[in-house]
């Protein structure tokens, strides 16, 4: 079975959400593309706190210090966004020490396929179902505390149409590091969303 994110906790109000153009069910779940981000109110907690993985062979409990579960319940059947997003681009997670970090990640059977340079940043990406893991750190170990869910990158139809809707509430659009590809930040603090977020243009490559 292909690895796969089919769910993402997020500490929050689903309201703040809804603000910014998503829809959001009943229960809290906003299904973006097949990823369902559970949205709650979490005492202390800010942002992603988990994620859900299929694939996986067992319940590791934690990848180096991501609270992680095995999945069952499959990908979700995708909701539409008055934003405009069509599901997550790509996952960005936070580390101190990157080869420990994608060396955990590998012990659990995920392929990385490619590492990017930036200086003295280095990236490493994952292909998880419809979405890119995308995991970040220095050139060299600078601590060793855990990796961390950072921030969500969604695709959206037509990032101009967002970008009027959502008006000042989001920065200018500009070109993404992907050729051919254009981003905007949404200034997310503005919604009460605790989690950082950007909306990126289609990518028309094949």
């Amino acid at each position: 079975m292909a690895f796969a994110i089919e769910s993402l906790d997020v500490a929050g109000d689903p309201a703040a959400w809804a603000g910014a153009g998503f829809t959001v069910d009943a229960d809290g779940t906003c299904r973006t593309g097949s990823v369902r981000l559970r949205i709650s109110p979490a005492a202390g907690e800010r942002g992603i706190t988990s994620w859900v993985l299929a694939g996986l062979d067992g319940a590791p409990g934690s990848i180096d210090g991501l609270p992680t579960t095995a999945g069952e319940a499959g990908p979700a059947d995708p909701a539409a966004h008055a934003n405009g997003v069509t599901h997550i681009d790509h996952l960005v997670v936070t580390t101190p020490d990157l080869e420990r970090t994608v060396a955990a990640l590998r012990a659990h059977g995920l392929a990385d396929r490619r590492t990017r340079e930036a200086g003295e940043v280095r990236q490493t990406f994952f292909r998880l179902g419809e979405l890119i893991l995308e995991v970040v750190g220095r050139d060299r170990p600078s601590g060793d505390g855990p990796a961390r869910f950072f921030g969500l990158a969604f695709t959206v139809a037509d990032l101009d149409a967002t970008a009027r809707q959502l008006g000042e509430r989001v920065g200018p659009v500009k070109d993404a590091v992907q050729p051919g590809r254009r981003i905007a930040t949404l200034r997310h603090e503005a919604f009460g969303i605790t989690v950082p977020v950007a909306f990126m243009s289609p990518d028309a490559r094949p």
